[in-house]
């Protein structure tokens, strides 16, 4: 059972809060790189994630009509595959879907795996994410509270962004300035419109200075010591016992961050962190040393033939999936999820 099922990823979710770690999630965008990110939580014996923005959907959509539920559902297919051939289990997720993209991705793959559930299978993906951080906290909610049900519906776990990660992913920025960072009058108000599990089970992206992309030391200011104001905060009003955490957090912008940082978060619910920034380089710069040192085999220089075997796609595509699965395996030792997948 590599893909998981919905009871399998509730599983996994439950054992990293406890134990204090994350998983890793993946953003993949073609066969290559999510082949790279099951090597890789395979050589660290971690389960993992791996998730597919609507960038990347759209991508593997094709480039003829770019249709992100098609490229996406291909993938998940694809995955569902060649992943039984990987001693680890992983959960599929979609990444960033703002609200102009809900109808043509999140939407149409919840009816997917809805009607997959009617017919006692189970959901083609594990979880959605719903990206509102560019609306009002209102709207951002009230959508929020219509997907979280049909996603219950269909046995699917939905990710909320209830406030704004600073930088640029897939065509939505943010400033980086002080409204970087969720309040605890956002975590109640979350609270107070999605619940804290009876209306179905939501991953909750909070912003604590988080950015997209990697930017030099002293750009940015993470404050992940904040997520424990905000479970406090909910967990106080809700009548929790003291030291509880009602929220499963998501890490998102971590490319660059301190093991320190990272270590914070961690004590403090994070059970998911996204990495995409990072895994692209690891993909690409091995293909960028493949072409320096064979240029005249890649190319045709001066009326030359070139020479097959390294222009071929898999001499260097073998070195950046390697190169990518090693960012993985270190993604899982520093959100100490290393060794501890599912027997």
């Amino acid at each position: 059972m590599p893909i998981a099922t919905p009871e399998v990823y509730a599983e996994m979710l439950d054992r990293a809060k406890a134990g204090k770690f994350a998983y890793p999630a993946i953003n993949v965008t073609s066969t290559q790189t999510l082949h790279a990110a099951l090597r890789g939580f395979a050589e660290a014996e971690s389960d993992g994630i791996v998730q597919i923005s609507t960038g990347g959907a759209e991508f593997l959509g094709g480039q003829h009509n770019k249709d992100m539920a098609t490229g996406a559902v291909a993938l998940a297919e694809f995955a569902h595959i060649v992943a039984a051939k990987y001693d680890v289990t992983v959960a599929l997720h979609t990444d960033h879907c703002p609200k102009d993209k809900l109808d043509g991705y999140v939407r149409p793959l919840l009816d997917i795996s809805a009607e997959r559930v009617a017919k006692g299978q189970n959901p083609l993906f594990q979880s959605h994410m719903w990206d509102g951080s560019a609306e009002t906290l209102a709207d951002n909610l009230a959508i929020g509270q219509e997907l979280l049900a049909k996603a219950a519906a269909a046995k699917i776990i939905l990710e909320v962004e209830i406030t704004p990660t600073g930088g640029e992913e897939d065509g939505v920025t943010h400033e980086i300035n002080d409204e970087l960072y969720t309040t605890v009058d956002d975590a109640l108000r979350t609270a107070e419109a999605l619940g804290l599990g009876e209306k179905g089970r939501y991953l909750l992206a909070a912003s604590f200075g988080n950015v997209h992309g990697v930017y030099k030391p002293g750009n940015v200011v993470l404050r992940p010591e904040l997520l424990k104001d905000l479970q406090e905060g909910v967990a106080a009003k809700y009548g929790k016992t003291a030291g509880s955490q009602p929220f499963d957090f998501v890490f998102h912008g971590g490319s660059g961050s301190t093991e320190q940082e990272i270590a914070t978060a961690l004590e403090n619910g994070v059970v998911k962190m996204n990495l995409d920034t990072d895994t692209q380089y690891a993909f690409t710069r091995p293909i960028v040393d493949h072409v320096f040192r064979n240029y005249d085999g890649v190319l045709k220089v001066d009326g030359e033939v070139g020479n097959k075997k390294v222009y071929d796609p898999r001499s260097w595509g073998k070195s950046a999936e390697a190169g990518m699965a090693k960012r993985v395996t270190e993604a899982c030792a520093n959100l100490r999820s290393t060794g501890t997948k599912l027997k």
